[in-house]
C-alpha cells in the first residue's frame, strides 16, 4: 500500500465505485476511474498495466462479457431470420390472447423464454416489445401494466437461463451443477417474482386503465403467417439449444461451453433462415457490438478487484467483521450480505456477484453456509437491486413498454425486493 497505510484503505476505490454507480456516469468510465485510483494506492507500475489488462482479457469476467456480446449477436440473428417474431406469435396463439389476464400471461411467457435463451434482459425484450405491444393494446393493456410485466418476467429469465451470465457466474462461484442451481437457487426466487409480477400487473391494470393507454400503435392483423424460412430457422434454433445445452449439462461443462452453444446456434439458425453466410456474420457482429461497452467494463473490473484483493483489503475486512458473527449466526451473515448487495452495491449483476464473493467468500466456508444458500444470497443481492431502485434496468423496461408511470414501477419493485429479502432470511434457517 502507498505510504505503508493499512490494507483497509484499499477499500476506498471500492467505496468510490459504489458511490459513482448510483450517479449519472458511464459504467466504463466509473471502472476506469476506480482502476486508476486502486492502481495508485497499491503502487502498481504504469509499465505493467498493459500486461495486466492483457491477462484480464482471459479472466472469468472477461469471458462473461464475451458471452454477453455473443448473446446479443444471437439476438440479431433471431430478428433477421424472423425467429423472434415467430416465437412471440406462437406463444400468444397458444395461450389464446383474448382477455387481459391472458395478455399478461402471454407477455410473461414470451419474455421469460427469450430472456432465458438469450441471457439478456434489454436485448430480448427489445425484440418482443414492438411485436407484442400492438396485440396487447387491442386487448386494452396499459403501458404501465406492460412495464411491470416486462420487468418482472424478463428479470426472472435471467434467473433460470442455463447460460445467462448471472447463472453462469453463480454456478462458477458456488461450484454447483445447473440442476442443483435451478432447484436450490433459481426457481424458488423466480417463482416468487412470477407470482408477484402476475398479481401486481393485474392490480396495475385495474388502477391505470383509462388513465394511460397506447395511442400511437397501428392496429395489427391477428392473421400472422410465418414464412417457410422462419419456421425452419425456429426449429433449428430450438433443436440446437436443446441438444447443445443437454449435452453440456450431461458432461457437466463449465461456463466456457456456453460460448460454443451460442456461436453454433447463431450460425446454424442464420443458415436455416436463408441468410448468406456473410450476412450471418455481419448480423452477429452488429448485434455483439452493442454490448462492447459491457465487455470492456468487465475486462477492467478484473484488475480493479485484483488490486484490492492483493492489497489484503478483503482479508482485513473479514477479520474486522468476524466478531459480528461470533455466534456463527448464518442468519445474521445472510442479513448483512443480502442487504449490502441489494441496497449497497449497484452496477452489473455479474460483477456485483464477483465483488460480493470476494468480500464475503472466506466467511461462507467458516460459517458453514451451504452452496445453494450462498448462491441464493448472490442471486438476490445482485439482481434484486434492479427492483429496489429505479435504475437502468427498470427505466429501460419502462422505455420499451412506452410507460412514464414511475409510481407503479416503484411500488412493484419494492414489493419484489421485500418479498425476496424475506425469502432469503427464511431460507437461512435451513443453512
Amino acid at each position: 500500500m502507498i505510504f505503508g497505510i493499512s490494507p483497509l484503505f484499499a477499500l476506498i476505490p471500492l467505496v468510490l465505485y459504489l458511490i459513482l454507480a448510483f450517479r449519472d456516469l458511464h459504467p466504463v468510465l466509473n471502472v476506469v476511474i476506480c482502476v486508476v485510483v486502486a492502481a495508485v494506492m497499491t503502487k502498481q507500475s504504469f509499465a505493467d498495466m498493459g500486461g495486466v489488462l492483457a491477462e484480464s482479457l482471459g479472466s472469468f469476467l472477461g469471458m462473461i462479457g464475451f458471452i454477453i456480446m455473443l448473446g446479443s449477436g444471437l439476438g440479431a440473428i433471431l430478428r433477421a431470420t424472423g425467429v423472434a417474431e415467430f416465437i412471440v406469435y406462437a406463444f400468444t396463439k397458444k395461450i389464446g390472447v383474448n382477455t387481459e389476464k391472458k395478455a399478461v400471461l402471454a407477455t410473461m411467457a414470451t419474455s421469460i423464454v427469450l430472456v432465458a435463451l438469450l441471457g439478456t434482459l434489454a436485448g430480448a425484450n427489445a425484440i418482443i416489445a414492438p411485436m407484442i405491444i400492438p396485440m396487447v393494446a387491442m386487448i386494452g393493456l396499459t403501458p404501465s401494466t406492460m412495464a411491470v410485466v416486462m420487468m418482472g418476467a424478463g428479470m426472472t429469465g435471467l434467473f433460470i437461463g442455463p447460460y445467462s451470465p448471472q447463472v453462469v457466474t453463480i454456478m462458477e462461484l458456488t461450484k454447483v451443477s445447473y440442476g442443483t442451481y435451478l432447484v436450490g437457487v433459481g426457481l424458488p426466487v423466480a417463482a416468487i417474482c412470477w407470482i408477484i409480477t402476475y398479481f401486481m400487473a393485474l392490480r396495475t391494470q385495474k388502477k391505470t386503465k383509462g388513465v394511460y393507454e397506447y395511442t400511437d400503435v397501428k392496429e395489427m392483423s391477428r392473421e400472422y403467417v410465418a414464412t417457410k424460412e422462419s419456421r425452419r430457422a425456429t426449429e433449428v434454433f430450438f433443436l440446437c439449444m436443446a441438444v447443445l445445452i443437454g449435452y453440456g449439462i450431461y458432461l457437466q461443462k463449465g461456463a466456457s461451453y456456453s460460448i460454443m452453444v451460442i456461436f453454433v446456434t447463431a450460425v446454424l439458425t442464420g443458415i436455416a433462415g436463408g441468410l448468406p453466410l456473410n450476412k450471418v456474420f455481419d448480423e452477429m457482429i452488429s448485434g455483439a457490438a452493442k454490448m462492447m461497452w459491457l465487455f470492456l467494463m468487465f475486462v477492467l473490473f478484473t484488475p480493479f478487484i485484483d488490486f484490492i484483493t492483493k492489497a489484503g483489503a478483503f482479508d482485513a475486512l473479514v477479520k474486522l467483521m468476524t466478531p459480528l458473527f461470533h455466534s456463527n449466526s448464518i442468519l445474521s451473515f445472510t442479513a448483512v450480505t443480502t442487504l449490502t448487495g441489494v441496497f449497497g452495491i449497484g452496477g452489473a449483476a455479474t460483477a456485483e456477484s464477483v465483488l460480493l464473493n470476494s468480500m464475503f467468500g472466506p466467511l461462507v466456508e467458516n460459517l458453514g453456509v451451504s452452496a445453494t444458500l450462498w448462491g441464493t444470497i448472490l442471486l438476490v443481492s445482485s439482481q434484486i437491486t434492479s427492483f429496489a431502485y429505479p435504475e437502468a434496468d427498470m427505466l429501460g423496461q419502462m422505455g420499451l413498454a412506452r410507460s412514464k408511470d414511475m409510481k407503479s414501477m416503484v411500488k412493484f419493485g419494492i414489493t419484489v425486493a421485500i418479498a425476496c429479502v424475506i425469502y432469503v432470511m427464511i431460507r437461512a434457517f435451513f443453512g
